[in-house]
């Protein structure tokens, strides 16, 4: 099974590393790292580096299709008319397309999402509808083959339901357990609609503060 994760520079991490974790610990999958250029790809936060093996001139097809988001490169990922015909292209060749966080932007730009309910990172969301998506504030929404995942941690809890879906629940179960995902935060502020109004507007500050760091 063929697994193709699109990463652009200014990704954040988490975004895509944290589905592969769940996805590379499933048997007899294939995980493809594709950049529009092969090479150094820096992430969000200028500290980390990932390394695209392939470009989107070499892979044509793939079973699933996954796009992270981005604190704000996504916007001009959404803009790249040669990244979203890539996007259409293997999108037509795939059982699942998925994305985590401002990534279904990205697939909403292409108009794969259209009259389609989609969610997205709580702060953009609201821009799911300019591009003809209906935007829904779910941690997990699926339509048909989309999967779109909420803000950045989401994506482990798509991977989850990627996994069952794919390879059965057993399998899911077992990469659930190598990488000991048994979240218990300590506070009830990792969700929108349950956040306290002053926890929201503190976090637009750190939201705008890391958007300074990629362009300042």
């Amino acid at each position: 099974m063929e697994i193709a994760i699109y990463i652009y520079n200014g990704v954040t991490m988490l975004d895509a590393i944290g589905p592969y974790e769940i996805l590379r610990n499933l048997k007899g999958v294939n995980i493809k790292f594709v950049a529009k250029e092969k090479g150094e790809i820096i992430a969000d936060s200028q500290m980390v580096h990932l390394n695209a093996k392939y470009d989107i001139e070499e892979v044509n097809k793939a079973d699933v299709l996954l796009i992270p988001g981005s604190s704000i490169s996504f916007i001009k990922e959404m803009k790249d008319e040669k990244v979203l015909q890539w996007i259409r292209d293997i999108d037509a060749t795939t059982q699942k397309t998925v994305s985590v966080c401002t990534g279904s932007l990205i697939l909403a730009a292409t108009g794969l999402l259209k009259d389609k309910k989609a969610t997205s990172h709580w702060k953009p969301i609201n821009l799911l509808a300019e591009l003809g998506a209906l935007p829904t504030r779910e941690r997990i929404v699926e339509e048909g083959k989309y999967i779109t995942s909420a803000g950045v941690s989401s994506g482990i809890d798509m991977a989850l339901l990627l996994a069952k879906q794919l390879k059965g629940e057993k399998d899911a179960k077992a990469a659930q357990l190598v990488v000991e995902y048994d979240p218990k935060p300590m506070f009830n502020s990792g969700n929108y609609l349950s956040a306290e109004p002053e926890i929201i507007q503190y976090a637009k500050k750190q939201l705008e503060r890391n958007a300074r760091i990629i362009i300042p």
